[in-house]
């Protein structure tokens, strides 16, 4: 069962939670900064070529725009909770509490009790009937204390290279027909070999993955705008059954019937919790 929260009067931060999850996910990434706690069951953490086991207790901090991915042990089952929190928001509130203070540029794995109660606090409260002032009260003081962010750091989020964000930016214009991977490698004069390379590299995916990743984020801005699913080619609209990371069932790439099943819940019902017992329909 997989329940969510979100509300308009507070648009920078969003929330769900999840028991029983067996639902299995390809690297990715999210536009936010992202704040997990297990509840139950272990999972296996893997951000970059660094990996770290999780169980009951655990807190895990990614920042913006990190390839990670985060998967239960093969036939088993994890509870979780996740909170994305718009990047910006936090970086001005960290600014309020003292000099120096900054969002975290690397992926966090913390084990300490005390962040993980401060956490399962903030977000019952998130999911209560309690005030938006009172919820975003409490948002503001679990930030401040920095308990989320203690913890042993793993990947940095990549410095970009010149290169590598002209083309980034290249794709991001044309989402709806994207290059081919001969066109852009003599766009760069190098070799497809290379091109793939390189863009693992800054990004933790190959420009396919990347491009996918992006097109998922997109659909979420415009859902969440009321402007509809955008109209792609439905070539990239296939579940792929990768069992490399060991979980027993298939892991998924995010299709539009299974994006568009969670976030216009978020769209249509704010402040309604959704149970949904089919876990191949959710997003990580």
């Amino acid at each position: 069962m997989t329940e969510f929260w979100r509300d308009p009067a507070l648009p920078f931060v969003e929330s769900r939670r999840a028991s029983d999850s067996r639902a299995c996910y390809r690297p990715h990434s999210h536009p936010t900064l992202s704040i997990g706690a297990v509840d139950g069951g272990r999972s296996h953490f893997q951000c970059g070529d660094l990996q770290a086991p999780l169980a009951a207790g655990s807190l895990v901090t990614v920042p913006a725009c990190l390839v990670h991915a985060c998967n239960p042990l093969p036939a088993l089952s994890w509870s979780y909770q996740m909170l994305h929190l718009d990047q910006a928001w936090v970086a001005a509130v960290l600014a309020e509490t003292g000099p120096g203070f900054e969002v975290p540029g690397e992926a966090i794995v913390s084990r300490d009790p005390a962040g993980y109660r401060a956490f399962c606090q903030l977000n019952a409260l998130l999911f209560s009937a309690a005030p938006a002032a009172d919820k975003e009260a409490a948002l503001i003081e679990f930030l401040g204390q920095r308990l989320w962010c203690s913890g042993l750091p793993l990947a940095r989020v990549p410095e970009p290279a010149p290169d590598l964000e002209s083309l980034k930016e290249r794709l991001l214009a044309n989402l709806d027909a994207p290059p081919s991977l001969p066109e852009l490698a003599r766009e760069y004069g190098i070799s497809r070999y290379q091109l793939i390379r390189q863009f693992r590299r800054e990004t933790g995916l190959t420009p396919h993955a990347w491009l996918l990743d992006q097109r998922v984020q997109q659909a979420r801005r415009r859902l969440r705008q009321g402007l509809g699913w955008p109209t792609w080619p439905r070539t990239w609209d296939l579940p792929t059954r990768g069992i490399s990371s060991g979980c027993s069932r298939p892991m998924w790439r995010p299709r539009p019937a299974a994006i568009a099943a969670t976030e216009r819940t978020f769209v249509q019902y704010p402040n309604l919790l959704r149970r949904d017992t089919d876990s191949s329909r959710h997003l990580e």
